[in-house]
């Protein structure tokens, strides 16, 4: 993490060394630290989620600066422990066991979330699936596993999020069908960062970014200037596409670099398109910007999976969204809220 010297100036300005100074001077000059070289940027970033989860924040007041980052780092554990599938404890492992027997009563964190998803769906027209795991259970990333052909095609026939049942009334969970999986994988994230900046806002800090994975939410702006946010380059490590300035939003991004493996010449990437169980072909990643991470997150992972025309034309009907798309032969595309006038090499998609 960045570590700043400036609380070792507060000891030197003690009194015992200067018996000169009266203890007002002595509060005065404290004082006056404790508003320019007290104040910084602190900032960590620690693996979680099966990602990185990063946190940057400016605090007036370092000790609470640390109190805030400790926080956000135990919401994103606490919710990682709630819906991980790969976690037997989680409560989402209990739901994909349980909840085809019978509606089981989840908590209103749990169901909030899930419905949010479902409505996601409907508007996706089911691009974005949270029953993709049926399929997606059956990929192990690092071990290059994926599953045959005779799999997918079963399994497939469980990826519908109309299987889903929640009952408002009872606080219920319902699968309509033996083998429905759901996994909060695309929206997880989104969640995550956003929970993470409402408790750094609650504690009256005004300028963050909280990131996990491929997700970020910006508190404030950067002191005076927009956060440059980088959208990386699909095919080169850790150089950047195309920087956007921004300031109190959320940006997510979904590529077919975050978790693949390749195979005689195909990538088998976690990005499954529901209506074939397979992984989604024609983009190397979506990017969408907006008021909403939870929101940004579910987007970028539907503008992926329905391709540019169809992925920007649904971005078109949300006023509050941006996004940029860049495709499979690497050309990039803009929704129509980002096409500035004479701008160059900027392709509109053609719909």
């Amino acid at each position: 993490g960045m570590k700043s010297l400036s609380r070792s100036l507060l000891y030197r300005c003690n009194t015992k060394h200067n018996p000169g100074l009266g203890p007002r001077l002595a509060t005065l000059l404290v004082l006056a630290l404790s508003h320019t070289a007290i104040a910084e940027w602190i900032g960590d970033a620690r693996p979680m989620m099966g990602t990185e989860v990063s946190v940057y924040l400016w605090s007036d007041d370092p000790e609470a600066g640390r109190e805030a980052l400790e926080e956000v780092f135990n919401e994103a554990s606490r919710i990682d422990h709630l819906m991980s599938t790969y976690k037997d404890a989680s409560e989402i492992s209990k739901i994909n066991r349980e909840a085809a027997e019978r509606p089981i009563v989840i908590s209103s964190e749990l169901f909030g979330l899930i419905q949010r998803s479902l409505d996601i769906s409907v508007l996706t027209r089911g691009a974005f699936d949270i029953t993709y795991d049926s399929v997606g259970q059956h990929y192990d990333f690092r071990a290059q596993q994926r599953p045959d052909t005779a799999t997918v095609e079963a399994e497939r026939q469980l990826i519908n999020y109309r299987l889903v049942r929640l009952e408002q009334a009872s606080g219920t969970i319902f699968f309509e069908r033996e083998g429905v999986r759901i996994n909060l994988g695309g929206i997880a994230k989104g969640y995550v960062v956003e929970r993470g900046i409402d408790l750094l806002r609650q504690r009256g800090i005004e300028n963050a970014i909280v990131t996990a994975g491929g997700d970020s939410r910006l508190l404030g702006d950067r002191r005076g200037r927009p956060w440059m946010v980088g959208v990386r380059d699909p095919r080169a490590d850790h150089e950047v596409a195309i920087s956007v300035p921004l300031a109190d939003e959320a940006i997510s991004t979904s590529g077919d670099y975050e978790r693949y493996f390749e195979e005689d010449g195909i990538r088998y990437h976690h990005i499954i398109k529901p209506s074939t169980g397979a992984p989604a072909e024609g983009v190397h990643s979506a990017t969408v910007f907006g008021p909403d991470a939870v929101i940004t997150d579910a987007l970028s992972t539907s503008v992926f999976v329905m391709g540019v025309d169809r992925g920007l034309s649904l971005i078109g009907t949300l006023p509050d969204y941006e996004s940029i798309v860049i495709d499979a032969s690497g050309r990039m595309f803009y929704s129509d809220g980002l096409t500035q006038p004479g701008a160059q090499n900027v392709e509109s998609s053609e719909r």
